[in-house]
C-alpha cells in the first residue's frame, strides 16, 4: 500500500468517532412519477409505511438508539427517517442533507460521513441507485453496487478503513420474521 494511502487511513482512523452506521433505502412509495417536480412529494404507501415499522421494530429489538438520523430532502424518504426514528426513540430533529439525495455523489457522500463522524450510531436514509454505490464506497475501494430494495437496512462498522459490513436486511425477511413470532407466540388450543 503507498504511503500517502496509509498516512490518509492513519489519519481518517484518528479522526472518526462512528463505530455503526445504518444504512436504510427510503421504504415502497408506489410508483415514481414522470413529472419530477410532483416525484420530490411522493409520499410513502400503506406498504412503505408496514416496512417502517417492520425496520424500526427489528433495530428496536437489537436495541439500537441513534444518535443522528439524516436523511435525504425528498418527502419519502423524510417519512421513512421519521417513522424509524419514531419507532426507536428517536426524539431528536431529522437532519436534511443533500449528500443523500438521488442526485449525490460519492465525495458527497464521504464528505458527509466525515461531518457526521463524532458520532456512535447514525442511521442514513436515502435512494437508490447511489445509496448502494455508497455503501459499496464505505465496504470496499472501488466501484461496487449492492443490491438493496425498498426498505432493506445495511449496518456498517466503521471503526476502520475500509468499513466492514456486518448485515443487510430486507423488509420481506423481517416481514416472515414477525409473521413466524407471532405465529409461535400464540397459545396452541386443542379442538378435538
Amino acid at each position: 500500500m503507498p504511503v500517502i494511502e496509509l498516512l490518509q487511513l492513519r489519519e481518517f482512523a484518528e479522526t472518526s468517532y462512528v463505530v455503526n452506521l445504518y444504512i436504510l433505502r427510503h421504504a415502497s412509495a408506489g410508483t415514481r412519477r414522470a413529472n419530477p417536480l410532483l416525484d420530490v412529494k411522493r409520499p410513502l404507501d400503506r406498504e412503505g409505511k408496514q416496512q417502517c415499522f417492520l425496520v424500526g421494530s427489528y433495530l428496536s429489538a437489537l436495541k439500537v438508539q441513534f444518535d443522528l438520523i439524516v436523511s435525504s430532502p425528498l418527502k419519502r424518504a423524510l417519512q421513512t427517517a421519521s417513522l424509524v426514528g419514531t419507532e426507536t426513540g428517536y426524539d431528536s430533529r431529522v437532519l436534511v442533507s443533500q449528500a443523500v439525495s438521488p442526485n449525490a455523489t460519492v465525495a458527497d457522500f464521504e464528505k458527509l460521513v466525515t461531518e457526521i463522524s463524532v458520532h456512535e450510531n447514525v442511521l442514513i436514509v436515502g435512494h437508490n441507485p447511489n445509496l448502494p454505490l455508497f455503501l459499496g464506497s464505505l465496504i470496499t475501494p472501488g466501484r461496487v453496487s449492492i443490491r438493496m430494495r425498498k426498505g432493506a437496512i445495511a449496518r456498517v462498522d466503521m471503526t476502520r478503513r475500509p468499513a466492514m459490513l456486518h448485515w443487510l436486511v430486507d423488509p420481506r425477511i423481517l416481514r416472515g420474521v414477525y409473521a413466524n413470532v407471532t405465529k409461535s407466540s400464540r397459545r396452541k388450543i386443542s379442538r378435538k
